[in-house]
């Protein structure tokens, strides 16, 4: 299980580590291109996003990385969840239907990684 959530953890931590650093260092209208959905929340709020998001990959590699608090990576991996819960809630009050794709597949993915670093620890 250990190969499976490195290969799991890794994959959402690349992701979450450009998608959260992009909205914490972006414009708004670098950032309105690649998400419609920036100007129904307050930039404060997408800041605060991009910054969890960031250490929540962070959280998913350093801590089992170094073996100091590896339980760690079990909240990471459940708060990046609760990311997707908030954005799959977001779009689908919007009308987004056709572009919560993305957020299902994050979601699983991220509950997968919190089941297999349960299991590790």
């Amino acid at each position: 299980m250990t190969v499976a959530y490195w290969i799991v953890a890794a994959a959402l931590a690349v992701f979450y580590l450009y998608a959260g650093g992009i909205k914490v260092v972006r414009s708004t209208d670098r950032l309105r291109p690649m998400m419609g959905w920036i100007d129904a929340v307050p930039l404060g709020f997408v800041r605060l996003v991009g910054v969890l998001e960031v250490l929540g990959a962070i959280g998913l590699v350093l801590p089992p990385l170094t073996g100091i608090a590896a339980q760690l990576s079990v909240a990471a991996a459940a708060g990046l969840a609760l990311i997707q819960v908030g954005g799959l809630t977001l779009h689908l009050r919007r009308g987004e239907r056709e572009v919560i794709g993305l957020n299902l597949l994050l979601l699983v993915l991220a509950v997968v990684a919190t089941w297999l670093a349960t299991i590790r620890y």
